[in-house]
């Protein structure tokens, strides 16, 4: 018997034309996000007739009934439940597609996207940009926590990124490029500056302290060595979104602080703060460039890590 040739028809295969359209996904996630069609239409910045226009002719498409409407508001049926759940992995999808070509748009312009936590913006990356050869890639620097930092990565709105945390995020890969250590300083003023040994862990902990936010690398690794200390901090330290606001509160002379050496350095040399040595308390760091385990790094962001390697390397 001859071979016969299979033409896939319409039970097999959907032409590009009846394809679901995103919007239409998006529609429906909004409305099972926020109950109304009203509020999905705020949410969307559309009109609400325009989401239930596209509401009916999803249905149509897809001859299913995909959501019920009531005075208490809308609800997906059980049908409208489930092709949400693919719609969802549909969705990433495209997020995904969306993020790589944004990442082949910058890797064409010859530009990275980089960012880093403050103490390493503020004090490392200058030098590391200013030693490039001429010609390299732009870069594009956001300075943030080491927490969104690493949130920046993930996401693709970074290419690298330059965290002080203590760990590396799940989905991550990472590698050296210093280390640091934390310090305690005061005013000249402050009780522990004429002191003449040195602060426990249990005074630190227990004092009016100035640090960082929440989501800091700082303040991550100042946390985890007190607590490793076994003295968790207990002084209701004030909050602050940059070192230079928890310097300007230590030279009120109330609060000490524990901060980078690279950050203070130059204001214990003049004398405006004075270092306080302290006992039993490791505040060692290492310092990281990370990114996406997932993503293979553009030309010119895997140039600038090699320089940024090569620059930081011993000898």
């Amino acid at each position: 018997m001859p071979d016969t040739a299979v033409t896939p028809g319409a039970a097999d295969a959907s032409p590009a034309g009846r394809r679901v359209p995103l919007a239409a996904l998006e529609l429906l996630a909004a409305v099972d996000a926020h109950g109304s069609l009203s509020a999905a239409a705020r949410a969307l910045g559309l009109a609400q007739p325009s989401v239930s226009t596209g509401l009916r002719r999803l249905e149509r498409q897809t001859g299913l009934t995909l959501v019920t409407r009531a005075a208490s508001g809308t609800s997906l049926t059980p049908a409208g439940t489930a092709l949400l759940a693919r719609a969802r992995d549909v969705l990433a999808a495209s997020d995904a597609l969306e993020r790589e070509v944004a990442a082949l748009r910058t890797a064409r312009q010859g530009r990275v996207q980089v960012a880093a936590s403050l103490s390493i913006a503020e004090y490392l990356v200058p030098g590391w940009l200013a030693s490039r050869p001429a010609g390299s890639a732009l870069v594009d620097l956001v300075v943030a926590n080491s927490r969104d930092v690493v949130d920046a990565v993930l996401h693709g709105r970074a290419d690298l990124g330059f965290v002080e945390g203590p760990d590396v995020a799940e989905g991550l890969d990472s590698r050296s490029v210093g280390d640091d250590e934390l310090v305690v300083v005061v005013a000249p003023g402050h009780p522990w500056a004429r002191r003449r040994r040195p602060v426990t862990a249990a005074e630190l902990a227990a004092a009016p302290l100035a640090v960082r936010e929440a989501g800091s690398g700082t303040r991550a690794v100042l946390e985890r060595a007190i607590a490793a200390a076994g003295h968790p901090l207990s002084g209701s330290p004030a909050q602050l979104g940059s070192t230079s606001a928890v310097k300007n509160v230590v030279r009120g002379g109330g609060a000490a602080a524990v901060l980078s050496r690279l950050t203070v350095a130059d204001e214990v040399a003049r004398g405006d703060l004075v270092r306080v040595p302290v006992d039993g308390v490791d505040l060692s760091r290492t310092l990281r460039m990370v990114w996406a385990r997932s993503r293979q790094p553009a030309p010119a962001a895997r140039e600038l890590a090699a320089h940024v390697v090569r620059a930081t390397s011993p000898g």
